[in-house]
């Protein structure tokens, strides 16, 4: 019998070559913007999660012809996604950091280089250009409903066309509500190694990702309730079959306590008394900001604060209840220990939705009066039938 072994080929692959592979509709749409160059000469700004979903948008960007000027956003910058775009001559700003203070000199840095356009994720970069205005903005796009809810109110300052993209149905339902469900769990299961069956588990906040947050816990065998300030909100979670008592009840149930609203300051120190022992608490927000933890810290109610491994914090009480802090509040999903984020195959579908938009954009495809508004109805119909095609090629 023949040894074939010594004829088997072996190489080392990264986990940004994984994704990259995986991301089938970028790597279309790379193909083509590497043919048509809908960025030639033109820069593009951007500030958002590094990681290795990001660098596949990245590279796709810049085969058309962008130069980018690129950082993370707080606490979410993966230092393999950084070595991995400057290996390919991509200017990346910055480092991983939790200081809002060195995270805002990197955005600075952005915005001095005066890019043609911007890559938002949370209001960041449009609202520095507001303070500080240059010639030949193009305008732009906004990832999350917290850069939207930001920017909405700023349409006369930024008059430039500005498309959101968590606006898109299929970024409402494929990442948002699919894909968020889906990271929370697992990234909660990962930091604490509990069980989800039978935990009491509050989602607040019934947008799409609280939506799809509460499906998946319910999927995981929790007993799930929901709080929404939106009487709206709340009835449609009740007729999805969720618990729906007043806020108060939900929060003193709890044995998992999940913000999902892009909102400040959620649960505060006000909050404490009502808190079960044991509670854990998680924020999958864009921002650090729903759970008030520096105004907790500073209440006066913590005797003791113990930091374990993996971004787990107990802040044991006076009254000798303990609760447990994920992250310090950061977005629970691009947290902590290997922090994967949502799935591929969703943010291939929100990243070519932002490729798209940024194409628009640099074309003039919309104009001023497209501020803060969602993505066109013919790129998600575009970008769903790239998708399908290549689903029923593989059938």
């Amino acid at each position: 019998m023949n040894d074939t072994s010594a004829d088997i080929q072996s190489s080392t692959g990264t986990r940004i070559d994984w994704v990259d592979g995986r991301c089938r509709l970028l790597q279309e749409t790379r193909a083509e913007f590497a043919d048509t160059l809908p960025f030639a000469n033109l820069t593009i700004g951007m500030s958002l999660h590094l990681e290795p979903k990001t660098a596949a948008l990245i590279v796709t960007l810049h085969q058309g012809g962008a130069k980018i000027v690129a950082t993370g956003n707080l606490n979410s910058t993966q230092p393999e996604t950084v070595a991995y775009l400057k290996a390919r001559g991509i200017n990346v700003v910055g480092h991983q950091t939790k200081d809002p203070g060195v995270h805002g000199d990197f955005l600075d840095q952005i915005i001095d280089s005066q890019p043609d356009l911007l890559l938002d994720n949370g209001g960041d970069l449009f609202t520095r250009y507001i303070n500080r205005p240059y010639a030949g903005l193009l305008g732009g796009t906004e990832e999350t409903t917290s850069g939207r809810m930001r920017l909405t109110p700023l349409r006369k300052q930024i008059q430039k066309p500005l498309l959101v993209i968590n606006d898109s149905p299929i970024k409402q339902f494929a990442e948002n509500h699919h894909a968020v469900g889906q990271s929370t769990v697992e990234s909660i299961m990962r930091f604490t190694n509990r069980v989800t069956n039978g935990r009491r588990v509050t989602v607040i906040g019934y947008g799409s990702t609280g939506r799809g947050v509460a499906a998946h816990f319910r999927n995981a065998f929790s007993v799930v309730t929901v709080v929404d300030i939106d009487p709206v909100a709340t009835l449609q979670a009740n007729l999805d079959g969720f618990l729906t008592p007043e806020r108060a009840h939900a929060i003193s149930s709890a044995d998992l306590i999940i913000t999902a609203t892009g909102a400040r300051n959620v649960l505060t120190a006000d909050d404490l008394a009502q808190l079960k022992d044991e509670v854990v608490l998680a924020n999958v927000g864009h921002f650090p900001q729903e759970i008030d933890v520096a105004g907790i810290e500073a209440s006066g109610q913590i005797e003791n604060i113990v930091e374990y491994d993996d971004e787990i914090a107990t802040w044991e009480l006076k009254d000798k209840r303990r609760v447990h802090l994920l992250a310090r509040g950061h977005m629970i999903n691009l947290a902590g220990t290997r922090p994967l984020g949502n799935s591929i195959e969703s943010m291939d579908l929100g990243f070519t939705l932002q490729a798209r938009c940024l194409e628009a954009v640099a074309r003039g495809q919309v104009g001023p009066q497209h501020c803060v508004v969602p993505v066109p109805p013919d790129i998600d119909a575009q970008v769903a039938s790239s998708y399908l095609n290549l689903v029923r090629a593989s059938m």
